[in-house]
C-alpha cells in the first residue's frame, strides 16, 4: 500500500508541475505513466527507496521531455541574457525533492509546487 500511495503522489506532483508550466497534453502524460512503471518495478526491488519516488519520476519525465520536446521547466531565476536551461531536482536521490537553478543554486519550488513560482 505505501509504495502504491507514493506513486499516486509522485504522479500528482509531477502532473501539478506540468500543468503549471502548460504543458500537461496528453501526450506528455503517457510520459508520465511511462515514469511511473518503471519507478513501480524499481521500488519492488529496493523497498527502501520508496521515499525517493517523487523525485526521480520528476526526473524521468524532465529526462523524456528533454530527448523528445526540449528543456523542461525553464528556469525562471536566469531570465536574463537568453541563457535559457532547466531547473534540476535535487536531491538527485532522497526525499524532499525540490527544483533548483543549477547555476545560482537557488531552490525554485518543491516538486509538485511549479504553479507557485512560474
Amino acid at each position: 500500500m505505501k509504495l502504491e500511495q507514493a506513486l499516486h503522489a509522485a504522479r500528482a506532483l509531477v502532473l501539478a508541475d506540468l500543468a503549471a508550466g502548460e504543458v500537461a497534453r496528453a501526450d506528455i502524460v503517457s510520459l508520465v505513466e511511462d515514469a511511473i512503471a518503471h519507478r513501480r518495478w524499481w521500488v519492488e526491488q529496493w523497498p527502501e527507496g520508496v521515499a525517493y519516488v517523487a523525485g526521480l519520476v520528476a526526473q524521468d519525465v524532465q529526462d523524456a521531455l528533454l530527448e523528445r520536446y526540449g528543456r523542461w521547466p525553464l528556469c525562471p531565476v536566469c531570465t536574463q541574457g537568453g541563457d535559457l536551461h532547466a531547473l534540476d531536482v535535487e536531491p538527485e536521490l532522497g526525499p524532499d525533492p525540490h527544483w533548483v537553478c543549477g547555476k545560482t543554486a537557488v531552490a525554485v519550488a518543491p516538486v509538485g509546487s511549479l504553479g507557485t513560482t512560474l
